[in-house]
């Protein structure tokens, strides 16, 4: 698989991320296990988690599976968020300085680590002023507790301020990398995101680079019973893309994939990943199979004329 530099930095990372939201919750210990062995034997690297997934089942099945020695700790390259919270079915936001801190600490336990090499704060919020927020990274890396750090889902003037802010002084932890939804279906991050970032010398993380599975074609004639479209807890991500415009882009995927003896998941990611200023496309499997699907397309590259075919289809 090939490896790529996160932003201006000289963190090296897979071109494919192995995303783990559901982890401890739909995916089991089995199932985490089959997916983290078979990623990293395709040459995988970067793993990404988040103390607000399951309210931190995922980050402690992730150290389980680094515990027991699945992988080397050195071997991945390990990226965790801070800033969300779900405890009894409820969604907490905290961007304070201690508040982040003290998840930071508590995420670094649950994996089982003395550092991740990546922590994003994971959400924008306006309860908190923004260099509080970010005094927290400063910290995180100053302490040895993080290597990198970043943003996740700001926009693209929360992305520059909060970048700018960073540079404005020495000493300051300059921002690697933002995580924000990008694929064929949702393309707004290339309006002002996209620019922010190549501007501001960050790597961007795509998340959901197959439309919560609308792009796998699996939605055309109604709802698998086992997929995330029948799950309450992801549906509405599903309903999100019912309309016409989402239907005509399914189709052409399905169309581009039929030409090339390639599944419709596969042309959607490797769109995705080959887009300007992306890093790496997040991979959220649901099974082993499912990501062992994805994983073929490191050796697969989109025929030019197919991708720019796919970008007038889908163009917002």
């Amino acid at each position: 698989m090939q490896s790529r530099l996160l932003g201006a930095t000289g963190l090296r990372v897979s071109s494919l991320a192995l995303g783990t939201m559901t982890w401890g919750s739909v995916t089991d210990e089995h199932e985490a296990r089959e997916q983290l062995a078979g990623f990293t034997e395709a040459g995988g690297t970067l793993v990404d988690t988040a103390a607000g997934y399951g309210d931190g089942a995922s980050e402690a099945l992730l150290g389980s599976l680094l515990q027991e020695r699945v992988v080397a700790r050195d071997d991945v390259v390990l990226a965790t968020k801070g800033g969300i919270t779900w405890r009894g079915g409820n969604r907490g936001v905290d961007t304070s300085r201690g508040g982040l801190l003290t998840g930071l600490d508590a995420s670094l336990k649950r994996l089982g680590v003395d550092h991740v090499d990546l922590w994003q704060v994971h959400v924008w919020s306006t309860e908190v002023p923004l260099e509080e927020t970010l005094t927290a990274l400063d910290m995180a890396l100053s302490s040895g507790r993080a290597a990198y750090v970043g943003v996740s889902n700001y926009s693209g003037w929360q992305t520059a301020q909060a970048a700018t802010w960073q540079r404005a002084v020495p000493g300051r932890a300059t921002l690697a990398s933002t995580q924000v939804e990008y694929s064929l279906l949702a393309r707004d991050v290339e309006y002002e995101v996209l620019p922010a970032t190549d501007a501001l010398g960050m790597g961007l993380l795509a998340w959901s680079p197959l439309a919560g599975g609308v792009l796998t074609g699996k939605y055309r004639t109604g709802i698998p019973t086992h997929s995330r479209g029948a799950d309450p807890n992801f549906s509405a991500r599903v309903d999100a893309f019912d309309d016409e415009r989402s239907r005509g882009i399914v189709t052409a995927v399905a169309k581009a994939a039929e030409g090339l003896e390639w599944t419709p998941l596969q042309v959607s990611l490797a769109w995705v990943r080959d887009r300007p200023g992306v890093t790496a496309p997040i991979l959220g499997a649901r099974t082993a199979a499912q990501l062992k699907e994805a994983l073929q397309v490191a050796d697969l590259t989109l025929p030019p004329e197919i991708a720019l075919a796919l970008d007038d289809v889908s163009a917002v």
